[in-house]
């Protein structure tokens, strides 16, 4: 049992990229879709698809990872910043860059799931789930 799916789907990326695969299959929920969206927007995945799983029990999104033209994994830092028992909230100008702007922040706000320059050009603070580079 996952007690934390944000950081299992965060986990289940990087270890991919890491070990080099082109496809990662990640537990489907409304909170993984809307981060892969982020994640697909910001180009730091090619794309996703809702599948079932092997015994046809649960969904699950099978994930195309995105690779530099040298081999790199285009995600090299995937870091939960909010958890579970210690919640990180943020207002809209206190939002800090990732990797001086080459990364994003994903925050949930009350306009849904977006990234840091999304929640800074509409004025929006909320929780920060993860910071991606």
């Amino acid at each position: 049992m996952v007690t934390d799916p944000v950081a299992d789907l965060l986990t289940r990326i990087r270890n991919a990229q890491r070990a080099k695969h082109y496809t990662v299959r990640i537990s489907a929920s409304s909170m993984a879709e809307r981060i892969l969206t982020v994640l697909k927007e910001e180009g730091f995945i090619e794309s996703f698809e809702q599948k079932k799983d092997k015994e046809e029990k649960f969904d699950e999104y099978e994930v195309a990872l995105k690779y530099h033209s040298d081999g790199e994994p285009m995600i090299s830092q995937a870091k939960r910043v909010s958890s579970p028992g210690r919640r990180i909230y943020a207002k809209s100008d206190q939002i800090q860059q990732v990797h001086h702007g080459l990364g994003i922040s994903i925050i949930s706000t009350s306009q849904g799931v977006i990234s840091d320059r999304v929640a800074r050009q509409k004025k929006i603070g909320g929780e920060v789930l993860a910071n991606i580079c």
